[in-house]
């Protein structure tokens, strides 16, 4: 589903992934960090795909909304978790945006 997001400027961070084997608790703990970011003041909106090489883009408000979920406690487990089973690479890439168009 693509997200409605509010007239630019504001901002998106964009997690793209390569998934290591291990599988335990992986889709558990991806629903609950949907649900829990959802619930944070600033967030606009999330689209994620994988076929392979995974892309979630999530939509926030300003750069200190994305502070703080960076530094929510349970997001945080989750971070600790995905470097250490769930994922061979990862790159974070936070980025302004300016314009946005389409149908």
């Amino acid at each position: 589903m693509i997200a409605t997001t509010p007239e630019p400027p504001y901002y998106a961070v964009i997690f793209t992934s390569l998934r290591s084997e291990e599988e335990a608790g992986y889709a558990e703990m991806a629903e609950r960090m949907l649900a829990l970011a959802a619930e944070q003041p600033g967030f606009l909106g999330v689209e994620s795909a994988r076929e392979g090489l995974g892309i979630t883009v999530s939509y926030w408000r300003d750069p200190e909304a994305i502070r703080a979920w960076k530094a929510n406690m349970e997001h945080r487990e989750a971070q600790r978790l995905g470097h250490r089973q769930w994922y061979r690479h990862f790159r974070m890439r936070v980025a302004r945006v300016e314009r946005e168009y389409g149908i």
